[in-house]
């Protein structure tokens, strides 16, 4: 009987699933989440709770976006991320080191103006 549920089970329902764990793995709410993939909030909150169905572009932005691995968003197998945030930080790294400097200097104003953003949030 329990294999039966199990196949009736809808597949979005699971991929809703996951798409909620990289959320909450992002530590992101789901405002920010779909302010990232410019969609509205009440699409990812209906796709979270399986309203509404997942469709390729979806996927696809999520992948692109947040460096999710396709097969673990589609399946579950391996790991939620493509790259491992240490990878991540040296690729940031080096992109940075290849700015020149005055990019550079608006690159840590930006920052500057996020941090501060963040911290009149809370």
């Amino acid at each position: 009987m329990s294999s039966l549920c199990y196949y009736l089970i809808p597949m979005e329902e699971t991929l809703s699933q996951r798409i909620r764990q990289i959320r909450e793995a992002l530590e992101l709410t789901q405002r920010n989440f779909s302010m990232t993939l410019s969609l509205s909030h009440s699409y990812i909150a209906g796709v979270e709770s399986g309203s509404v169905k997942v469709n390729a572009r979806l996927i696809k932005l999520i992948v692109s976006e947040f460096g999710v691995n396709e097969a673990w968003l589609l399946t579950g197998k391996g790991e939620m991320f493509s790259q491992n945030p240490d990878e991540k930080f040296a690729k940031l790294v080096g992109l940075f080191k290849g700015l020149s400097s005055k990019n550079q200097e608006l690159i840590y104003q930006i920052i500057g103006i996020l941090l501060k953003m963040e911290d009149e949030k809370h």
